[in-house]
């Protein structure tokens, strides 16, 4: 509950950039799925931190002599449990 509460203002502020910036810009990211998609799914499966530092090294990787092709958010961990 807790997490889904502080991801929540930084999932609307991407949902507004996709809804009414990305579509009056060219299409440019050169991963699969998205940037903008690649940061909503971290911070949902990885909460506020860990989803933010994964979205910002994937935007990081995003420029012309940056990677391509398929990029997915990686799994959560689990917990080791003793």
């Amino acid at each position: 509950m807790i997490k889904r509460i502080l991801t929540f203002p930084f999932l609307l502020l991407i949902r507004f950039y996709q809804v009414a910036i990305s579509p009056y810009t060219p299409a440019s990211c050169r991963y699969s799925p998205t940037c903008s998609h690649y940061a909503i799914e971290a911070l949902e499966i990885h909460g506020l931190f860990k989803g933010s530092w994964l979205a910002i090294k994937r935007i990081s990787k995003c420029h012309p002599w940056g990677g391509n092709g398929y990029d997915p958010v990686p799994d959560k961990k689990p917990k080791n449990k003793k």
